[in-house]
């Protein structure tokens, strides 16, 4: 798929000449740039999700359990081990354990590709998983090894939350603060990009593709459902920026669309005793079916990879939902993954950073 680049829109690094032989032979003699990948992480196998869970209950920055961080692992790990069937039988269903990971790696290769070639530099891209492995100590031993001392970090989740990057972030924080890193890396971060016009470009292209399957006489009468991550509403009081970036996403991708379609927005994987935003995606698709909508695409669009959220809760769990609400259609759209346009939005992103440097 070739890909077309609105120089308009790109910073002035990326509109420099192609560096000379001479200039990339300089370059790639000079230290490596890093590049940390923040994601969430999932288990690669059946026995890997307790544990796994035990990580993800035990992070105060995602749910606040009432007895206090100094027995919060402890609860966890009851909480793990009570779930840990049901969510052993979810990962069961999309083939043993989570692609993130695989998938995480290959959106980092073809990053790491486009990096060089732009920039004539050499760069090391490495994944720092929140919740399982590879950690952020991990990642860091990675490029200390390779002679890093400048180092960005990308987050792979758009839309801020102190859930998601604000975790990461405090993570790496953590492990900055050890005696054998401090000082040892120069870092500047990437925490959102709602509005980066690639990565609209990106999700637009998808759904338009999405669209562009179901028949042409009922393309228009399809109803487009936003399915984002859940959020504790207590964050957003507290002045979370997600649910914003979330509709200034949606609102992107609208714009370039230019669809007639019907939307709706509906927030998913909401789980424990704590009040979450809404209306939840399930409760948005009850409804569509009581208003005699037969046609729907789904667009996940908080997520940048396929994981246990599209393939198991938005293709099995709601169109299952939706089924039963008599909506005859059900179908979803892409997750980006390597899509050319999203990995040109990190490229850009990442370059922003030296050219304000």
């Amino acid at each position: 798929m070739s890909v077309a680049i609105d120089t308009h829109r790109a910073p002035a690094w990326c509109k420099l000449p192609a560096p000379t032989a001479r200039v990339v032979e300089h370059a790639f003699d000079a230290p490596p740039v890093g590049v940390l990948l923040f994601n969430m992480g999932g288990p690669g196998t059946l026995d890997e999700v307790e544990p796994f869970l035990v990580n993800l209950f035990s992070d105060r920055d995602i749910i606040e359990l009432p007895m206090g961080a100094l027995l919060q692992p402890v609860v966890a790990r009851i909480i793990a081990r009570a779930r840990g069937n049901g969510v052993r039988r979810n990962y069961a269903s999309i083939g043993g354990g989570s692609p993130q990971l695989r998938l995480t790696r290959a959106q980092a290769l073809a990053l790491n590709d486009r990096l060089d070639r732009v920039t004539g530099r050499r760069h090391i891209v490495e994944i720092a998983m929140r919740y399982w492995q590879p950690d952020t100590d991990t990642a860091l031993q990675r490029l200390a090894s390779e002679g890093v001392s400048r180092l960005v970090t990308v987050t792979l989740y758009p839309h801020y939350s102190r859930a998601t990057t604000g975790s990461s972030r405090r993570e790496l924080d953590r492990v900055l603060a050890q005696p054998q890193w401090q000082g040892r890396f120069d870092v500047s971060h990437v925490d959102a990009y709602p509005d980066h016009p690639l990565y609209l470009d990106a999700m637009a292209d998808n759904v338009r593709r999405a669209l562009d399957g179901f028949p042409s006489h009922r393309r228009n009468h399809v109803t487009v459902l936003f399915s984002a991550h859940g959020l504790p509403r207590k964050f957003v009081d507290e002045g979370d920026p997600y649910v914003e970036h979330t509709h200034r996403t949606v609102q992107g991708i609208l714009g370039r669309v230019a669809m007639p379609n019907r939307h709706a927005i509906g927030f998913q994987s909401r789980t424990g005793p704590v009040t979450w935003i809404g209306p939840g995606t399930e409760e948005v698709l009850r409804d569509l079916g009581r208003q005699g909508v037969k046609e729907v695409l789904m667009v996940p669009v908080s997520f940048v990879s396929d994981h246990i959220e599209t393939l198991y809760e938005v293709d099995q769990l709601f169109k299952d939902d939706a089924m039963a609400a008599g909506i005859l259609d059900y179908r979803r759209s892409e997750a980006l993954n390597t899509h050319p346009l999203y990995i040109e939005a990190l490229v850009d992103l990442v370059g922003r950073q030296f050219a304000v440097a």
